[in-house]
């Protein structure tokens, strides 16, 4: 898999953005390519999010996949036995961090990664300084789950195939 470099990311990340919220298109091919992803963003694991940390999930992680799409082709369709493993294991390690600082605590997932730059942007995109951006208001509880969810949607899509 080849390096997704944060230019790449960010040019992504505008074209969404620039979408004001009008991805139903971008939703469907992103259903059609990877159907075990989308309904795994979409299960009831992710009742305790808000609407706007729904929403917000949904829009890093088609930022993820399309930022990865724009480098290289993905021509494998990932299963939900996939994604239940590397979710397990993106929980298992951060459950073994003892900070409590949200930032310190996702350090164990830079170490060895290839993919350091859309790691740096969900998590540049969870530590915004509310001020940046008063649309979203994060919770706690929120934070851990949209952060895990995007970590395994990576892990899944970078697989080597």
């Amino acid at each position: 898999m080849q390096f997704i470099s944060e230019s790449v990311i960010d040019e992504v990340a505008e074209t969404v953005g620039n979408l004001d919220g009008n991805i139903e298109d971008l939703l469907a091919e992103f259903k059609q390519n990877q159907p075990a992803i989308l309904a795994y963003l979409t299960s009831e694991g992710f009742l305790v999010l808000t609407d706007s940390e729904k929403d917000y999930l949904l829009y890093l992680a088609l930022v993820i996949w399309k930022s990865i799409e724009a480098v290289e082709s993905i021509n494998l369709e990932i299963t939900q036995k996939q994604i239940a493993e590397k979710e397990e294991d993106n929980w298992e390690k951060l459950n073994n961090v003892v900070s409590k600082h949200f930032r310190e605590r996702l350090n164990v997932f830079f170490e060895g990664t290839e993919q350091e730059d859309l790691l740096a942007f969900v998590e540049d995109s969870l530590t915004m300084e509310e001020e940046d951006d008063s649309d979203l208001n994060l919770s706690k509880e929120g934070r851990d789950p949209i952060f895990i969810a995007l970590k395994t949607v990576i892990d899944c899509l970078t697989m080597p195939h």
